[in-house]
């Protein structure tokens, strides 16, 4: 089938000791998140070879009820694995390194290197006389199948799609959010060499490293999730380890709309707001879906548009054809060869952008954001954290203050003023749920003072017995917001008009 036993079965030396060639991206789209229960057979003398497809199936204990395909991670994922378990592993992994030639597996698709390893491990095994069980055996094959060819015990938690957050606080402890609700789940690593080994592994595939000398990393996986690492000594417990996944499939307003997160008619003016070229400032608290909101908006984005995004770690993922996308690089080991946002945001200006896309804006980055967005770049985008739309604006100049920038506070504010043209803030709420709780105008200045006007509110009612917030989305009433004209400009005014008249009935409640 492939050269592994065809080039003398002992002797095929690779040196890509542990073995993670990390091309091999794809992550194998087994569903299984091991939850297996102690099989009932008798320990046999040698393993089968077989693949126990459906064996492991049977729940051991009682005929509980039939498993719930939604959250199967509520559960403890595989059994509790002990000592004897990961030095009969260590051995079967070894014997397998020096059994298979790891370059050439990389060069299969990821199901056909799996059923490959499956074949050689289990002739490992019966081989060497391992006696375990078959659900035992199954649960070997899996770690050792997603230790080469993916991310180890993260595999089952990648696979799955209902999953926002994985938060790994060192070897033991392994938390994930869900239906936006945190629980611990039974994943654990063997120790915190192999966790160390797995945050490498993720930070190497995109040109980074994470050490003594460098113990704090951002990063991102192939499909754009964001990844952060904080290593020892500055994690006393372990490495800790952060994933913000990203959805398989690409979240749209409609969908956000089924959510409850906002109304048809609020859905529709934001689409206005994106199709007439609005400067937006995207602001929220972390968790509250900034991100989200801003791959929603740039979907209304005109084809022919060219568009260039700066980020931290490349996440954002437009579906236009004409996108440049730029990331920021942290320094070498000598301290050399930083390129920081700003660095990011001022060159793009010399790239012909018809809008800027800033992932975050955390620093004088600002600045020069609100620069472009006044020189002729309309529609151009950024996200920051704050809980407020009048904060996102204080913030904004905090951080241009902070940047060392010596301009007067009322120039500040003239140049926010002009620049911005509406502020969208997002809101994580205490249920897990996430709202669009403002659509907000920044009109002028009165004095010092920016003045602004709300367009689109969420009001919270109430909530239920269990604990869920009730609330509805409305319009304020306002006869013509200030974008009014920019909407006639583009033919998006009759749209306009009747979204703000059917919004302001507040008869719309959340669930």
């Amino acid at each position: 089938m492939f050269g592994r036993r065809g080039n003398s079965s002992s002797g095929a030396q690779s040196s890509h000791q542990g073995g993670v060639p990390g091309g091999l991206q794809e992550r194998p789209a087994e569903p299984e998140a091991p939850v297996q229960t102690v099989e009932q057979e008798a320990p046999p003398k040698s393993v089968e070879s077989e693949k126990p497809a459906a064996a492991p199936a049977a729940p051991a204990a009682t005929s509980a009820p039939a498993p719930a395909p939604e959250a199967p991670a509520t559960a403890p994922a595989p059994r509790k694995k002990n000592n004897e378990y990961y030095e009969t592993k260590a051995q079967i992994f070894n014997a397998l390194v020096e059994a298979i030639d790891l370059s050439q597996l990389a060069r299969l698709d990821a199901e056909d290197a799996r059923d490959e390893i499956r074949d050689v491990v289990n002739d490992i095994i019966a081989l060497k006389n391992v006696i375990m069980s078959i659900a035992e055996q199954e649960d070997l094959l899996e770690d050792i199948c997603n230790d080469v060819l993916g991310y180890g015990p993260l595999e089952p938690l990648l696979a799955r799609d209902d999953i926002a957050d994985i938060m790994v606080n060192g070897a033991h402890t392994v938390y994930i959010e869900t239906a936006g609700k945190v629980e611990q789940t039974g994943v654990n690593f063997r120790d915190n060499a192999q966790l160390m080994n797995i945050c490498q592994r993720i930070v190497s595939q995109v040109g980074r490293r994470v050490d003594d000398a460098s113990p704090i990393c951002d990063a991102r996986l192939p499909d754009g999730s964001r990844v952060n690492v904080i290593a020892p000594p500055l994690a006393i417990d372990g490495p800790a380890l952060t994933i913000r996944k990203f959805k398989k499939d690409k979240l749209t307003l409609d969908q956000l709309t089924k959510f409850n997160s906002i109304t048809p008619e609020g859905a529709t003016i934001l689409q206005i707001i994106g199709r007439s070229r609005c400067n937006v400032l995207i602001s929220g608290g972390t968790g509250s879906g900034k991100t989200t909101l801003l791959n929603c908006l740039t979907a209304y984005i005109e084809s022919t548009e060219r568009i260039i995004t700066c980020e931290d770690s490349a996440e954002l993922q437009l579906q236009q054809p004409h996108v440049v996308r730029l990331e920021t690089r942290p320094p070498n080991l000598e301290g050399q060869g930083e390129i920081t946002m700003r660095d990011l945001v001022k060159n793009c200006l010399r790239m012909r952008p018809e809008r800027i896309i800033v992932g975050e804006v955390r620093g004088p980055e600002a600045f020069d954001l609100l620069q472009a967005m006044n020189t002729g770049h309309d529609g151009s985008m950024g996200t920051l954290h704050a809980n407020s739309p009048r904060e996102a604006l204080s913030r904004l100049e905090s951080m241009i203050t902070m940047g060392g920038f010596s301009l007067p506070s009322r120039t500040l504010r003239e140049m926010i003023v002009s620049s911005i043209d509406v502020v969208v803030q997002a809101a994580r709420l205490r249920d897990g749920s996430r709202r669009i709780t403002h659509v907000t105008e920044v009109i002028g200045m009165e004095g010092d003072i920016i003045t602004t006007q709300d367009v689109f509110l969420y009001d919270i009612v109430g909530e239920d017995p269990n604990g869920r917030i009730i609330g509805r989305h409305r319009s304020t009433g306002i006869g013509r917001p200030k974008f009014w004209e920019r909407a006639r400009y583009f033919g998006e005014e009759s749209r306009l008009a009747q979204a703000l008249d059917a919004a302001e009935v507040p008869d719309y409640v959340g669930e």
